[in-house]
């Protein structure tokens, strides 16, 4: 064990404009509640420079080593992700100290002239790097055109402006983060678009060993947002999905915690759901009960489908 060190705490960020925003987020919070002051160190990784496909240079988890990377050679103290870009399993040396107060996890439609999904014409082009978002689409709308994109929300919004895109989706909460609301079209409802697993979270690591730090990052741990994001992700990982399947999974409630995941063919013609309720205790075994199902009436053949991006 390590003792806290006087000083300013550092946290590893992506240097995204939404990474940023959030992880000050979090800063300021833990500044708030425990006196300790934090500066933010940020993090380039190859993910963030590379014009590849991110199946060429490792899949979503590009951004996440990175920051582990830099928490185990000690550079920062801890880091802060979008929950839903963190890998299901354990990371040797690396504990998830805290998940704080979960933001609204539906995703949003951006749509030229600011129209509702039901209204954009028949081959619209809805730019989105989630095979999900893609699946569910197309679940919805048939005749939709789903165009693979890659880039932060203001690279995404900015295509539909120029009218290279009929339509973006992105997540609602990262488009509050920062402070492009005015650019929603649709709230999209889990009713019509389950989350991914872990969307509108975040996530905050720190090392294994520092349980003086895994105590004092506990102030932001909310355990509501814990309980449904811990189901949300263990039925993910029970499917052995990775975060870029066409996989929807999104659990609430307090008292009785209710699990709904989805499963999609990558062309929307087929549709797999699955549910489960119960105490919040029991959140991973909720997650392993609605995998169980789903690959009980052939999910498995649906999850191959290539990581293109990071679900933004």
């Amino acid at each position: 064990m390590s003792a806290l060190r006087p000083g300013v705490l550092r946290l590893g960020t992506r240097r995204s404009p939404m990474a940023m925003t959030q992880s000050r987020l979090v800063a300021d919070a833990v500044t708030r509640l425990t006196g300790h002051e934090v500066e933010l160190v940020g993090i380039t990784s190859r993910g963030d420079v590379s014009s590849e496909a991110l199946t060429q240079i490792g899949g979503t988890g590009v951004f996440v080593s990175a920051l582990r990377a830099a928490l185990l050679a000690g550079d920062v103290d801890f880091a802060v992700h979008s929950l839903k870009d963190l890998p299901t399993g354990p990371a040797d040396g690396i504990t998830l100290a805290a998940v704080p107060a979960r933001d609204d996890p539906r995703d949003a439609l951006v749509a030229a002239g600011g129209v509702k999904l039901a209204d954009l014409p028949r081959g619209a082009r809805i730019g989105t790097g989630s095979p999900r978002r893609a699946a569910q689409l197309l679940l919805l709308r048939s005749d939709l055109c789903p165009v693979p994109v890659r880039g932060n929300a203001g690279t995404r919004l900015a295509k539909v402006e120029s009218g290279e895109l009929d339509a973006v989706v992105l997540g609602y909460a990262g488009l509050a983060r920062i402070g492009r609301l005015d650019a929603v079209t649709q709230v999209l409802e889990p009713d019509e678009m389950v989350p991914a697993a872990g969307q509108g979270a975040l996530a905050v690591e720190c090392p294994s060993g520092r349980e003086d730090l895994v105590a004092l990052l506990g102030c932001v741990d909310d355990p509501a947002s814990r309980a449904a994001t811990t189901a949300e992700r263990s039925m993910l990982g029970a499917l052995q999905a990775g975060c870029s399947a066409p996989v929807g999974a999104y659990a609430a409630g307090t008292d009785v915690l209710r699990l709904r995941g989805l499963v999609v063919a990558a062309d929307g013609g087929m549709a797999l759901r699955g549910s489960a309720s119960g105490a919040p205790a029991l959140a991973e075994a909720l997650g392993q009960q609605v995998a169980g199902e789903l690959l009980g009436r052939g999910a498995g053949r649906y999850m191959a489908v290539p990581d293109r991006d990071d679900d933004r």
